[in-house]
C-alpha cells in the first residue's frame, strides 16, 4: 500500500467517487464543496491518500483548529473525511493511512487530535477514545417566542449586526472569548477562510453579531423548523437576544433544532422545560502531545494535584513512560521522571484511558472498563477533580 500526501494541484476527483461508496450518494451540487474541501486540505499539506497499484484505495485529512480545555486554547487536528473503497475494506488500509496520519500530527507538533468515529475499534487501537459530544436539541418555536424576564433588574440589550464574510476574524474572537470566559472544554474554532466559507457564505445561512456572542441559524429542508447552528453568547442580554430572534420566527416555524452545550442556558429562559435533547453524537480525542496537552489546558484553580502516571503509547513512544502531574493554580504539568513515578504507586493508563482522564472521563470508569489501573483511591480523587468536565463541541467534521 502507497500512502501519499497529495498537493492541490493532483487530481482529486476521486474524493467524490469514494464519498459515494463510503457515504451514500453525493448530488451534483453538494460534489464540488467535497472536491474544494480536499484541495484546501491538500493546500495545507493535510490530505492523504492510500493507493494499491493506480487507483486511491481510501483518501483521509485533518483540520488545522484551535480547542479550548478549561478555557485555554490549543491547537488540534480534527481527522475528518476518512474513506475506503469498498473492496479494500478489512485488508488494512484504513489501518495504514490512519497510522500515517497519526504520525504526521504528531510530527507537526499538534497536543491534541478529535475524529467523530464511523468506525470506533480503528480509532481505539491506535490510542483515540470517548471523550465528548456534539449535542442537538429541539424546542417548540413558541417557546422561544416569549422569554422568562431576568430576575435582576433589566439591562440594556446588546448592539447587533449581520455578519458578512468579511467578519469571518472576528466572529472566531467572539467564539474564543466566550469559551474562554465559560472555561469550556471542547469547542473547536477554524480558520478565517473556513469560517468565510462554511458559515459566512451561505446565503441561506443568517448570522448575527455581537461584541460577545455570534448566532447562525436558518430554515430547516421542510420549511416548518428553523436549524440552528451555533448560538453562543457571553451574558445574560445577549443570550437572550439571540434566542429571541430565533424565536422571532414562532408565526411559521413549529419547531427549532439547535446544536447546543451541555448546559444550554436556552433550558433556564423558557417557561416551560421544553428542551429535548434530540441526539448526542460522541466524539474521540487523543492526546498527541501529553506534557503539551496538560501544559497547555486551564484546570480548576481551586484544585492542587501531585501524582504520579505510568503512560503506555505503542503508536507514540514520546509520551510512553513514567511521569508526574502536577496542577495548582489553574495550570499543570506533566514532568518525566527518570526513575519510578512519583509520588508513591503510579496510575497506569494506555493511551485511550489517558485520552478519556483528560477528557473528563471519571476514574471509577476508568477502572471498571480496565483502562486504568494501579494507584490509590486518594489519587483518584484528585484526578477527578483535576478533569472533571462536559466536553462539547459543535461542529461536526
Amino acid at each position: 500500500m502507497d500512502i501519499r500526501q497529495l498537493r492541490p494541484d493532483d487530481d482529486l476527483g476521486f474524493e467524490v467517487d469514494l464519498g459515494r461508496r463510503a457515504f451514500g450518494p453525493v448530488t451534483e451540487t453538494a460534489a464540488p464543496d467535497w472536491v474544494a474541501e480536499a484541495r484546501a486540505a491538500a493546500a495545507g499539506g493535510r490530505y492523504f491518500a492510500a493507493f494499491d497499484g493506480p487507483d486511491p484505495a481510501g483518501v483521509a485529512m485533518f483540520g488545522d483548529m484551535r480547542q479550548w480545555w478549561g478555557g485555554r486554547v490549543m491547537p488540534m487536528a480534527g481527522v475528518g473525511g476518512v474513506k475506503v473503497a469498498p473492496e479494500q475494506r478489512g485488508r488494512g488500509t484504513g489501518r495504514a493511512l490512519i497510522t500515517e496520519v497519526l504520525r504526521v500530527i504528531a510530527d507537526r507538533g499538534y497536543p491534541l487530535s478529535v475524529l467523530y468515529p464511523a468506525t470506533a475499534p480503528l480509532y481505539r487501537s491506535l490510542g483515540w477514545e470517548l471523550a465528548g459530544a456534539l449535542y442537538r436539541g429541539v424546542i417548540p418555536a413558541r417557546s422561544l417566542a416569549s422569554l422568562l424576564p431576568p430576575e435582576g433588574p433589566a439591562q440594556p440589550g446588546p448592539a447587533l449586526r449581520r455578519a458578512t464574510p468579511d467578519d469571518a476574524d472576528e466572529v472566531i474572537a467572539v467564539l474564543g472569548a466566550v469559551h474562554e470566559s465559560g472555561r469550556h472544554c471542547g469547542p473547536a474554532t477554524y480558520d478565517a477562510a473556513t469560517v468565510r466559507r462554511w458559515w459566512l457564505s451561505d446565503e441561506n445561512r443568517f448570522c448575527y453579531l455581537a461584541a460577545d456572542g455570534f448566532l447562525a441559524y436558518g430554515w430547516h429542508e421542510d420549511h416548518s423548523e428553523i436549524s440552528v447552528r451555533v448560538a453562543l453568547a457571553g451574558s445574560p442580554q445577549t443570550t437572550r437576544a439571540l434566542w429571541s430572534i430565533v424565536g422571532s420566527h414562532a408565526p411559521m416555524a413549529k419547531q427549532v433544532r439547535a446544536v447546543v452545550t451541555p448546559d444550554d442556558p436556552v433550558a433556564w429562559l423558557t417557561r416551560e422545560p421544553d428542551l429535548r435533547l434530540e441526539s448526542r453524537w460522541r466524539w474521540m480525542l487523543r492526546v498527541v502531545d501529553a506534557p503539551a496537552a496538560v501544559g497547555g489546558r486551564g484546570f480548576p484553580a481551586a484544585v492542587t494535584v501531585t501524582v504520579g502516571l505510568r503512560i503506555d503509547d505503542a503508536q507514540l513512544p514520546a509520551n510512553e513512560g513514567n511521569w508526574t502531574l502536577e496542577i495548582s493554580g489553574g495550570k499543570g504539568a506533566l514532568t518525566r521522571s527518570s526513575g519510578p513515578a512519583s509520588p508513591g504507586t503510579p496510575v497506569r493508563l494506555g493511551a485511550r484511558g489517558f485520552a478519556a482522564l483528560y477528557g473528563g472521563v471519571p476514574m471509577a470508569t476508568l477502572r471498571h472498563a480496565a483502562l486504568a489501573t494501579g494507584g490509590d483511591p486518594g489519587a483518584d480523587e484528585a484526578l477527578d477533580a483535576a478533569f472533571a468536565s462536559k466536553p462539547f463541541l459543535l461542529d461536526a467534521f
